[in-house]
């Protein structure tokens, strides 16, 4: 088997240009020899619906659809800012949509994927504010406004996110621990891989005197942040430029 590679956290928008060209270069030269690609969440900055032509990511989709019909598996799950993606942006760059939480057998081993964010229960007014998001008859108001009035919207929400984290301490945007160990027993894993957070990192703990592992994959901001997985050798965190 070939190797299964997971990214999340691009935000990827017309805005920052370099960071659709890394992703372009990503494909090019590493997901293109891969089986699998996972996109854990916030793929884009922000996504107002399919009926939006976002001339300005247009080289990024067709990279994902290069991708897949050149045999990778690509697989899509929303995450904060992209929770809008529906089936036509789907088949349009040839991913499968997954939802949250997914549970993924790799190598033999039952493996929870989630965007992360549900981790992250101290940061109780962004709880409170997801729920409301996620929402589908929420989400059905949004997406029956204009597109100009959907643009609005999201930069308001945009502002006021950059606001609220101001006055955040690190330790409340990150994962609660007692909340990770719970996700896992929830769904008998021992192995959980998740983005969000921006803390790439690879954390190992015990429960019930078993070894597990918290994989928190990177931001991609002036370097490319992905996780290999194969047969041959343990999960690793790879930067790419």
């Amino acid at each position: 088997m070939r190797d299964w590679l997971f990214i999340s956290d691009l935000h990827l928008d017309p805005e920052r240009p370099e960071i659709i060209h890394l992703f372009e270069r990503f494909v090019d030269k590493i997901a293109i020899h891969a089986d699998r690609l996972y996109i854990l969440g916030d793929f884009l900055e922000y996504w107002l619906g399919d009926d939006d032509q976002a001339a300005g990511l247009d080289a990024a989709f067709k990279s994902l659809k290069k991708l897949s019909d050149s045999g990778t598996d690509v697989f899509f799950m929303a995450g904060n800012r992209d929770f809008l993606v529906g089936e036509s942006l789907a088949r349009k760059c040839g991913f499968k949509i997954i939802d949250e939480p997914y549970i993924e057998t790799i190598h033999g081993q039952a493996t929870l994927l989630m965007h992360g964010d549900t981790l992250c229960t101290d940061d109780v007014a962004y709880q409170s504010f997801r729920a409301v998001i996620r929402n589908k008859k929420w989400q059905d108001e949004v997406l029956s406004k204009s597109l100009e009035e959907r643009q609005q919207l999201a930069q308001s929400m945009r502002t006021q996110s950059k606001q609220a984290n101001t006055e955040k301490t690190e330790y409340i945007m990150d994962v609660n621990q007692d909340t990770v160990i719970a996700s896992m027993q929830q769904y008998s894993v021992n192995l959980l891989i998740h983005g969000h957070t921006h803390r790439k990192a690879i954390h190992h703990f015990e429960i019930n005197d078993q070894t597990a592992t918290r994989i928190v994959l990177g931001d991609w901001h002036e370097h490319g942040c992905y996780l290999r997985v194969n047969e041959k050798s343990e999960p690793e965190l790879f930067s790419f430029k």
